[in-house]
């Protein structure tokens, strides 16, 4: 039996994000397939699109949390409907697969994730103990499936969304295997270079696939003439991922779109895509940014540049300086 990369998309939207992803996976040269499940949301001239780049367009039936007490807590009611992807557990034609949400992008070539067992994730930078269910390695199988949608009729879900359910019936994960605790560089949130810029600096040239976690997709960025991504301060240190993927849907994707009926049913959400101007990048996956200025300001947010003026050999020569100053008085 064979083995897949799979995505889920469930709006022509995403599907954006699903088709830039398959681009991304032939760039960095996997030699598995590529499956893409689709829900009735997704458009004809967009499915279209999806099975020009992907092996497999597999059509399922939508399925939703409808648990809008903790999707409010996470300010994403959008989230209830990728207990969908669940569905990836009846993908038996498949002997393993790798589960990749479509707002990922590969960086470089990772098939020896199939190397893993199930259930392999990597831990979620905003809560460690919890895994991130944006990239995992399972083995298809309906038994699995009926046992977790057994688990989701009875328990549900902590966050009301797939991770929250996952976490929960996959709840030995943080402590009984390690080797299933994938590297955090097989799953880098954008937000972590925020957050841990130092690790960034020393680790981002091994990220292999980053996640652009959150409400602001990479399909919804702009850019302004000198290539620059319209994005705030916060986001800064993913901007060569941002430009990273802006090429590669440039390239290869938007020219489907505009030629399939996609863009027309599409247009008003990607009007500003027929009048971007993209960028001009190197071929080869981006190194990590330089480290900012760092300024008070960022020390009072509680980020200050720790490679910089806020290193630690920087600071101790600051107390020296300052105790010297002292002793003379």
């Amino acid at each position: 039996m064979s083995e897949a990369w799979v995505t889920l998309t469930t709006n022509d939207s995403y599907s954006v994000g699903a088709l830039t992803l398959a681009t991304s996976l032939k760039r960095v040269g996997t030699t598995r397939q590529l499956v893409c499940m689709v829900t009735k949301g997704v458009g004809e001239g967009m499915l279209n699109c999806l099975k020009q780049k992907f092996d497999h367009v597999v059509q399922v039936e939508e399925l939703d949390s409808n648990d809008a007490a903790n999707l409010k807590l996470l300010d994403r009611h959008d989230l209830g409907i990728t207990f969908t992807k669940i569905r990836c557990w009846t993908l038996t034609q498949f002997s393993k697969c790798v589960f990749l949400d479509a707002d990922v992008l590969a960086l470089s070539h990772c098939d020896e994730l199939f190397d893993r067992d199930e259930f392999s994730a990597a831990p979620d930078a905003g809560w460690p103990d919890c895994f991130n269910s944006g990239v995992f390695v399972f083995k298809p199988s309906l038994e699995t499936y009926t046992n977790i949608m057994k688990f989701a009729s009875e328990t549900g879900s902590f966050d009301g969304g797939d991770q929250g359910l996952l976490n929960s019936y996959f709840s030995d994960w943080p402590h009984k295997d390690i080797t299933k605790h994938l590297p955090f560089t097989y799953n880098m949130v954008a937000s972590a270079t925020y957050s841990y810029l130092p690790a960034y600096t020393k680790f981002g040239k091994n990220v292999k696939i980053v996640h652009f976690i959150g409400a602001t997709k990479p399909w919804l960025i702009h850019f302004d003439g000198k290539g620059e991504p319209q994005i705030g301060g916060t986001e800064q240190h993913t901007k060569n991922h941002l430009q990273l993927w802006w090429q590669l849907f440039s390239n290869e994707v938007k020219p489907m779109l505009e030629k399939s009926s996609a863009f027309k049913v599409s247009h008003e959400s990607y009007q500003f895509m027929s009048s971007h101007v993209a960028p001009t990048f190197t071929a080869c996956p981006p190194p990590p940014p330089s480290p900012p200025t760092d300024s008070r300001a960022d020390w009072e947010r509680g980020s200050p540049d720790y490679t910089g003026t806020a290193s630690f050999n920087n600071i101790l020569k600051k107390i020296d300086e300052t105790l010297a100053v002292k002793d003379s008085n």
